[in-house]
């Protein structure tokens, strides 16, 4: 069997992401903007009011109390990396995002999205901070206005270059969004609908080799509280219409996975731990490679700020279940090693390896 060859910075940047089954179980806390949003409304203030040591405090605490536990910890260059740091286990690989918080209005109605790259940083600084992996955050319709989908698209070939220039790996999380007239929002029964075709063309998308992605972390495709089983509100009590049901969840997962030329992984998108439960199972079960799970594991914690106390007691408790619920969930998890794109752990094999390696590389 042919090997398939990796460089030395993404071999290892990947066998750091994974844990020792070879599997994604990875925390988010790069979160700004809704993290600011989090902290203010449960401390009464405004969000103006939110600033610096707050934001470092809270993903200070989530470091410190939940990245024992996780194979891999992304965090910002703003308020996480200064703070976070020294707190992060060091069984945790690291990941650091490269885009600036919040989006750019563009295109259709003003109402498509741009990405930023965070200015002033760069995938050369966070391989000089000793990360593992460099991770961009992109909203994406396939079906945007061209000149945004080619922007959206260049960015993601920037990043990918400059990971390959420092030899880093490459997590891509695309995401979709509502723009058009006949989407009210993402949690609609119009926009539930087009999901599923959304995220299948985003991995098609974004699985060419052209843009230099190694892991792409993905959105459920399909609106749990929108499916047969679950639409009278079992999540959040609030009833929908029933758009799908669980085997369509389960063949739109095993789609992605005959999509993705890569290893995935599945984003919670802010929902609650019960339904990312059932999001990272189910995903698991038809080829995902794990997860990298962000709020579903720790907003509730927000609640108790500015109480640092009772932060650590929630973290410390409901926190730590909180990743015991979703390793369990994740058992049937493929290891990254045995993705379609390697086969095996036994089938990769360094790039250049041999008495010259060293000078080639």
């Amino acid at each position: 069997m042919k090997k398939v060859e990796l460089t030395a910075g993404k071999l290892k940047g990947l066998k750091m992401l994974a844990d020792r089954e070879g599997k994604f179980r990875m925390l988010a806390i790069d979160q700004r903007g809704s993290l600011q949003r989090m902290l203010a409304s449960a401390s009464g203030k405004d969000k103006s009011e939110i600033g610096y040591k707050d934001l470092a405090l809270a993903k200070r605490l989530v470091t410190q109390y939940l990245s024992p536990y996780f194979s891999a910890t992304l965090m910002d260059p703003q308020f996480g990396v200064p703070e976070s740091l020294k707190y992060l286990a060091k069984t945790s690989g690291l990941l650091v995002a490269r885009e600036k918080s919040g989006t750019v209005a563009a295109g259709y109605n003003n109402r498509e999205k741009k990405t930023v790259l965070l200015d002033g940083w760069s995938v050369e600084k966070i391989k000089k901070t000793g990360a593992d992996a460099v991770k961009l955050l992109l909203y994406y319709r396939p079906d945007s206005t061209p000149e945004i989908k080619e922007y959206q698209e260049n960015i993601v070939r920037q990043v990918g270059e400059e990971c390959k220039k420092f030899d880093m790996p490459f997590v891509l999380e695309p995401v979709g969004y509502a723009f058009k007239d006949d989407e009210p929002s993402t949690d609609s029964a119009v926009y539930a609908k087009k999901k599923p075709d959304i995220v299948l063309k985003i991995t098609e998308e974004f699985s060419k080799e052209e843009y230099g992605v190694d892991i792409l972390k993905l959105e459920f495709p399909v609106n749990l509280k929108y499916v047969k089983e679950f639409h009278n509100g079992y999540f959040d009590g609030k009833e929908r219409e029933a758009v799908y049901t669980l085997k369509d969840a389960e063949d739109m997962c095993y789609a992605i996975t005959r999509t993705s030329r890569l290893p995935w992984v599945i984003l919670s998108a802010g929902v609650d731990i019960t339904e990312f439960v059932y999001n990272v199972e189910i995903a698991s079960k038809e080829g995902a490679s794990g997860f990298l799970a962000g709020r579903a594991v720790w907003k509730e914690f927000a609640k108790y700020y500015p109480n640092e106390e009772d932060m650590v007691a929630w973290l410390s408790t409901s926190g730590v279940t909180n990743y015991w619920r979703l390793y369990e969930a994740s058992k049937k998890a493929v290891p990254y090693f045995e993705n379609k794109q390697f086969k095996s752990f036994a089938n990769i094999q360094l790039a250049d390896s041999g008495e010259d390696w060293y000078k080639k590389y």
